[in-house]
């Protein structure tokens, strides 16, 4: 008869989990009625208001109910998918001390958004929860009335003017369903009307420059309607001129890399002087390009097509050996003082950033008057008063005497004449 054996049993002490180690349960309802009982206090104005937030950080927890919070701000209650307002607990309050209840006039709505500026500067660790928190409704841009929107939009132009929150907020908007409907562009447009009423259009653009968004307006647009001429005469219909202007700033530029591209294979693959002067000619014509920067677009695209000699003597030779087959070229577009300028400068500074070509400076000046690319004119101008301030004491005393050259050669015609 077997014997039962008996299993073998853990023994030991229990640990009692303490009661600060115990993990809170998440309950954004309760966070929600605890700031709506302080916000719809009787008579409260938004001095009263921030006065109670900045108090209640210290009782309540920001850190985890952040979104929570700049919920109320923005809606009133807690935002569920889609921009609804949330009903936890069948409990249906909100605040009215908020921007969608608030007077749609700017000077209402930029005391509403100081409650943001004054909530981050009190609690630092709210700055990413406030640009999360704007990343997120603007894709609920759809569950709002149209009157909603411009609020939201308003307040978010104003916290983009003043730095709390960035421009990359609007690339959300950049939604399929916003963009298909016109909502996507209706609300970048009211950004930006109100944006350009607190900062001037250069520092609006350097900020969506700086998020990526300068290349990216088009997709603001319906597929069907994606063209910078639309986005242009919108722009124009709506008052924004100034961010027109740097519309077509940027587009001559994506132009201008893009020719200098053609420019470069063309040289590359041996085209003849002719036919790269044709096809300069077509673009400039069809883009509306100025001549004093195609030129400029020229040299550089002479300068990178060659694999430069990494000996410093022998790339004064090359240079000149190689310009010299495209001086042709280059006097195909300086037919004005400006274009001839615009190119001396740039050359200037060409050589003033590439050591190699230092000293090589003056035999190029030399090479582009004895065949017509500049003027006397110009190359006394430049030395005078329109040259850059790179290198400017290096290259007026290795052109001096050059210089001097041609004063007296001109003095002499003067006598003669």
């Amino acid at each position: 008869m077997s014997q039962r054996i008996e299993k073998p049993t853990l023994s030991g002490q229990r640990i009692k989990t303490r009661k600060r180690d115990e993990k809170e349960k998440y309950d954004p309802g309760s966070f929600r009625d605890a700031i709506l009982q302080g916000l719809n206090e009787p008579n409260i104005d938004l001095e009263q208001v921030s006065k109670f937030l900045d108090t209640a950080g210290s009782k309540l927890d920001y850190r985890r109910y952040g979104e929570a919070l700049f919920d109320i701000l923005l809606a009133g209650g807690i935002l569920a998918p889609g921009g609804t307002l949330a009903d936890f607990d069948a409990l249906k309050t909100q605040s009215e001390v908020c921007i969608f209840s608030a007077s749609n006039d700017l000077e209402t709505l930029k005391n509403h958004a100081q409650l943001f500026t004054k909530l981050i500067r009190r609690y630092k660790y709210l700055e990413k929860t406030l640009e999360d928190e704007f990343k997120k409704v603007v894709m609920f841009l759809k569950g709002f009335t149209p009157e909603q929107r411009e609020k939201l939009a308003k307040v978010s132009a104003i916290l983009l003017a003043g730095g709390q929150i960035s421009a990359g907020v609007l690339a959300k908007v950049q939604q399929d369903h916003l963009v298909k409907d016109g909502i996507a562009l209706e609300f970048v447009i009211e950004v930006f009307k109100t944006w350009l009423g607190e900062k001037d259009s250069n520092a609006v653009w350097a900020s969506l420059r700086k998020a990526g968004l300068d290349t990216k307006l088009l997709e603001f647009l319906p597929t069907s309607k994606r063209s910078i001429e639309f986005l242009s005469e919108t722009f124009k219909s709506h008052g924004l001129t100034q961010l027109t202007d740097n519309l077509k700033a940027q587009e001559n530029k994506s132009v201008k890399k893009e020719l200098q591209q053609q420019v470069v294979e063309l040289l590359k693959e041996s085209t003849s002087v002719d036919e790269i002067i044709c096809h300069v000619k077509d673009q400039m014509k069809k883009n509306g390009l100025p001549e004093h920067e195609v030129v400029v677009l020229l040299w550089i695209s002479l300068m990178t097509s060659v694999d430069w000699n990494k000996r410093q003597e022998l790339v004064h030779e090359q240079a000149i050996k190689h310009l010299r087959q495209y001086t042709s070229l280059l006097s195909a577009f300086t037919s004005s003082t400006k274009a001839e300028l615009a190119l001396l400068v740039k050359v200037q500074e060409y050589c003033y950033d590439n050591m190699a070509f230092m000293k090589v400076f003056e035999k190029i000046l030399v090479l582009f008057y004895k065949t017509d690319v500049v003027s006397e004119d110009s190359i006394l101008k430049w030395y005078r008063d329109a040259h850059s301030s790179k290198g400017k004491s290096i290259f007026l005393d290795q052109t001096r005497k050059f210089v001097e050259w041609l004063q007296s050669a001109e003095e002499e015609s003067g006598e003669e004449d």
